[in-house]
């Protein structure tokens, strides 16, 4: 449902993002600190997920913790995964193309909301 198009536009509309290109993948940055990012699947990815692969577009994304990280996950399973390369690590991977454009917001203000300093968060609308 959603698109890299949306990615760019929800990201881009959060006070001081930018955007710019690593490792030829589309990241969103604020301060310094990315907070969603484009992340193909990697080999080992593949070769850890075997036929649970999803194929398509798969957005990184930065959660509060590793608690967060599980409970989206358990809660749908069908958008949200992980790899080995993430264990320990507060991040979440989407099927770009079954989150919901509200869903997306959701998710990429709760990430630039991790990582975003106090100077542009304090003024920020907690209702979106």
């Amino acid at each position: 449902m959603a698109t890299w198009d949306d990615v760019r536009s929800l990201a881009l509309s959060l006070p001081g993002t930018s955007e710019r290109a690593s490792r030829d993948h589309m990241h969103w940055w604020v301060d310094g600190k990315g907070f969603v990012w484009e992340r193909p699947l990697r080999v080992p990815d593949l070769a850890a997920l075997g036929s649970d692969a999803p194929e398509g577009p798969i957005l990184g994304a930065r959660v509060a913790d590793e608690g967060v990280k599980a409970a989206l996950i358990a809660a749908e399973p069908e958008i949200y995964f992980t790899v080995p390369h993430f264990d320990g690590y507060p991040a979440v991977l989407v099927r770009l193309e079954r989150i919901t454009v509200a869903e997306l917001r959701e998710l990429i203000t709760e990430a630039w909301l991790c990582r975003a300093p106090k100077r542009l968060t304090k003024d920020f609308p907690t209702e979106r």
